[in-house]
């Protein structure tokens, strides 16, 4: 029987590429696990996501960002799980939603706006599930 040969796990920078040949990501492993800062890429070389790994896990602040640069949402991750305030908005940069997470749950009161930037929506959670949705307001 011929013996196996065992690669040691990914240590180091890292790069990766698109199929046609343009930046698709960039970061470093540590010990076979993606660690530290990375950063994702569109195919037009514009930055999509970035933050940090600690593990393979998601950790601290992360940014996603659409093809026109402009925010489309953020928040904090702890251990991989969301936590604290998240805000999403719409590609024109207007606000479209926000509250919070605690232990990847979404928690007390979220709010959802309209594309003119008025309150839609709100919903009450607890920290398992939704509890209480509030009338839409005009």
């Amino acid at each position: 029987m011929a013996a196996k040969t065992v690669k040691p796990p990914k240590t180091g920078p890292w790069t990766g590429y698109f199929t046609d040949g343009t930046l698709e990501s960039e970061g470093h492993y540590k010990d076979g696990r993606k660690h530290g800062l990375w950063k994702f890429y569109y195919r037009n070389g514009k930055l999509k996501v970035s933050g940090k790994l600690e593990k393979g896990k998601f950790s601290g602040l992360w940014k996603w960002l659409g093809e026109n640069g402009q925010l489309r949402q953020q928040g904090k991750f702890d251990h991989g799980l969301q936590v604290g305030l998240w805000r999403r908005w719409l590609a024109d940069g207007q606000l479209y939603d926000v509250g919070s997470y605690v232990d990847g749950q979404k928690t007390g009161l979220w709010k959802t706006y309209n594309a003119q930037g008025k309150l839609k929506r709100e919903k009450l959670f607890s920290s398992k599930k939704r509890v209480k949705p509030t009338a839409k307001r005009k």
